[in-house]
């Protein structure tokens, strides 16, 4: 067993925008039915990992998952949380973008009237910092891109690398270490095994991965 303390990211539940694929960015959507479910199953998922900080985006997507996981009466609210501003992208499909602009590629390019990369890079950078420097366990509730820059920061590559990292709703991921504390590494990603799949139906093998931590 690893003596490492982890940092786990849970992405937010499933919303009406993340069925349609569109960018939800600051828009302050509710979870669906669905994305409700999934965020209770999220307190099986992490149970018996104890957590020395909880930290949570002030997005009401974010909020709720965490308040139905199990952590809402812990959680401290973190402002750079939050998703990634898309400024004139907002709530816009990624196909309908590109026949605008055919090479566009939102971890090189960012958004216009939004964030860039490196802004959102700086802002994942403070979290690495906060999280770093608690001795233990954190588990963190935000959204899927700024998630994603988020590991390449941990692991310190350029946020451009996150287009290769898909994250679902729901899911559980976990950055740690690799043999000492200067050789940050990613130890799971995007498990979603506790998910409910879009038919309703158990999720298969659902109870048989075992957390990745115990108590600290």
């Amino acid at each position: 067993m690893s003596t490492f303390p982890y940092v786990y990211l849970a992405r937010h539940g499933e919303t009406a925008w993340t069925i349609t694929g569109q960018h939800t960015g600051l828009t302050d959507l509710p979870l669906t039915e669905r994305g409700e479910a999934n965020a209770r199953r999220l307190a099986d998922r992490l149970q018996g990992i104890t957590f020395a900080k909880v930290f949570t985006s002030p997005l009401k997507r974010a909020r709720r998952t965490c308040e139905l996981a199990g952590f809402g009466q812990v959680a401290e609210l973190d402002h750079d949380l939050v998703e990634w501003d898309y400024g004139r992208y907002e709530g816009r499909l990624t196909a309908d973008i590109l026949r605008e602009r055919p090479d566009w590629q939102l971890f090189r390019d960012g958004c216009p009237d939004g964030e860039s990369p490196e802004q959102v890079a700086t802002r994942a950078d403070r979290v690495v910092s906060r999280a770093r420097g608690v001795a233990g366990n954190v588990l963190l509730f935000s959204s899927g891109h700024f998630l994603r820059v988020l590991a390449t920061r941990w692991i310190g590559i350029a946020p451009i690398n996150g287009q290769a990292l898909m994250l679902s709703t729901a899911s559980l991921s976990a950055l740690s270490y690799e043999n000492s504390l200067v050789h940050a590494a990613i130890a799971l990603w995007n498990d979603t095994r506790h998910v409910l799949p879009s038919n309703g139906a158990e999720p298969v093998q659902a109870r048989e991965q075992e957390p990745l931590a115990t108590a600290r």
